[in-house]
């Protein structure tokens, strides 16, 4: 949804410079994300080559065929040259028909893996080059099948789209707790991963029945669940979106999954990983990279993380980070090809209720983004921080929340549950909280059309002024006088008050430098954008 007119009266001169900051921030990290690779990027190469299923104990196969080229090629730098060429260059050599039984046979002990030279590395490149881009046409194929079934069965009437989390940790229990939430308005439905999910560097196999707080994220459970919205698309005359979270130690390999099996939404900041589950930052931002081209060709929309921020960071305070991460995330992901549409930028109505005048910072905040990104669907989160477990006062401040959505004209509302943050919630408040959404959407109407805060007001000049500190950060960020860049912000404790340095965290042996002799199929195809 777009403003018809600007409200706060931005210079655009200030917001062209906002976001010259913002690719001026960015751009170092592109180079240095196109020069590393990470062992996600290849199993999700591998991926989309065909390679699925896992061991008797559930170790996938991807990661067991990857680990044994590793091996192998400890030498000669193991990860840095990719894994298609050894890889190809086995299945040439017949030590395997298909990558399945050359991964089993690598996990055995009864492949050894080589890096092919001259012939033999031209005709392993061909071969990879097919194989994984048999996987990107079927990517392909599946955006088509998402735009055929929008144009059959119809889409959302209005935005904001209705997004609603459900997870229960039991895919077969989602599912129809997923179509009676779509039956009860929910646009969108996003399936919550389970708690330390991130942090595995591996992706489970398989349905799962079993999860905390959240259902494992699977190419099985994509599946299942699309399925199941797919027919209450067919019930319902419109489309019902699905999401989850490409985020964590495999952000690569579950893009991949997700655009295989027709995803439309999923959660992919370019620092939550970083942030908030201390993942290291070069191989955050390599796979953040891989993964939006995968987005992006999938025809899938992405949810940043700003809202995460708020949750450590006072609301207030930090409103201008919100807003330079913002930026940021549009750059990198723009750069990976993303489109407008495409950018479900985030940012939460977090202000402490208790401060006077929060609902018409709340309101300067959201308008601030709302103009700033005026194409993009922003993702509008609700309160979490200080709910209190009153919920008659938590169910009064969602509605506070949904009527800022109207009076600014948000993209994508996710549900405000009054016992959020507390406990888990019923079934019951998730049908209070949409009756909130239902009663607030319907009687505010289009109300963003005749809301116009005063010139020189207190909405305006609190948006201005959060605008002016968002680049003087970016300023900061980008002052090459003092060395300064993104990545000692970040290890300075910038973004969400956390500090994660760029030599440390999880996942950073899984990082490679890459070689002359690097080839990757996938990255290939990707970055020329190519028809096939």
């Amino acid at each position: 949804m777009t403003t018809a007119r600007s409200k706060l009266n931005l210079d655009p001169a200030t917001v062209r410079h906002a976001r010259s900051l913002a690719r001026k921030a960015g751009r170092p990290i592109v180079t240095l994300a196109k020069r590393h690779t990470t062992v996600a990027v290849e199993r999700a190469t591998l991926r989309l080559a065909g390679l699925a299923g896992a061991d008797d104990e559930g170790s996938p196969w991807v990661n067991r065929l990857a680990d044994a080229v590793r091996a192998d090629l400890h030498d000669e730098g193991g990860l840095e040259h990719g894994l298609a060429l050894p890889v190809w260059d086995a299945l040439l050599r017949g030590e395997a028909e298909d990558l399945t039984m050359l991964a089993q046979k690598a996990a055995a002990g009864s492949v050894r893996f080589r890096l092919p030279e001259g012939k033999d590395a031209e005709r392993a490149r061909k071969a990879s080059r097919r194989a994984v881009a048999r996987g990107i046409k079927t990517i392909d194929k599946r955006r088509l099948e998402r735009e055929r079934l929008i144009k059959r069965h119809g889409d959302a009437p209005r935005q904001p789209w209705i997004y609603l989390i459900v997870a229960t940790g039991d895919i077969y229990e989602d599912m129809p707790q997923a179509q009676q939430a779509a039956r009860e308005g929910a646009d969108v439905i996003a399936v919550i991963r389970s708690t330390g999910q991130s942090l595995l560097d591996f992706v489970p196999e398989g349905a799962t029945r079993e999860g905390y707080a959240g259902t494992y994220a699977t190419q099985e459970n994509f599946r299942l669940m699309r399925a199941a919205l797919d027919e209450s698309s067919k019930e319902l005359g419109r489309y019902v979106r699905l999401t989850n979270y490409a985020s964590g130690l495999c952000m690569p390999e579950i893009a991949a999954l997700a655009g295989l099996e027709r995803l439309d939404m999923m959660l992919n900041d370019s620092m939550y990983g970083i942030l908030f589950r201390d993942i290291n930052p070069v191989r955050t931002f390599v796979d953040q990279r891989f993964s939006r081209q995968v987005h992006a060709r999938a025809g899938i929309i992405i949810n940043t993380g700003e809202d995460n921020y708020l949750t450590t960071a006072d609301a207030v305070e930090a409103a201008h980070t919100v807003t330079t991460s913002q930026l940021l995330n549009e750059y990198f992901a723009k750069e990976a090809g993303l489109e407008d549409w495409q950018l479900g930028l985030g940012h939460a109505f977090e202000i402490d209720p208790a401060i006077p005048d929060s609902f018409r910072m709340e309101l300067a905040h959201a308008l601030l983004a709302r103009e700033l990104f005026p194409k993009a669907p922003l993702k509008w989160m609700p309160p979490t921080r200080h709910m209190t477990g009153d919920v008659f006062r938590g169910n009064l401040l969602d509605g506070f929340f949904n009527l800022a959505g109207a009076l600014t004209g948000q993209g994508i509302l996710l549900v405000g549950m009054m016992t959020e943050a507390v406990v888990t919630p019923w079934i019951s408040d998730r049908d209070i909280a949409l009756q909130n959404v239902r009663y607030v959407m319907d009687a505010a109407g289009s109300l963003h059309e005749d809301f116009q805060p005063a010139p020189g007001g207190f909405i305006v000049e609190r948006a201005h002024r959060v605008l002016a500190e968002s680049i003087e950060l970016l300023d900061q960020i980008t002052d090459t006088t003092h060395g300064r860049g993104l990545l000692d912000a970040i290890a300075d404790g910038t973004f969400g008050l956390m500090k994660r340095p760029a030599d440390a965290g999880r996942g950073l042996e899984g990082v490679a430098k890459k070689s002359s002799a690097y080839y990757n199929p996938a990255t290939e195809i990707l970055d020329a954008k190519e028809a096939l």
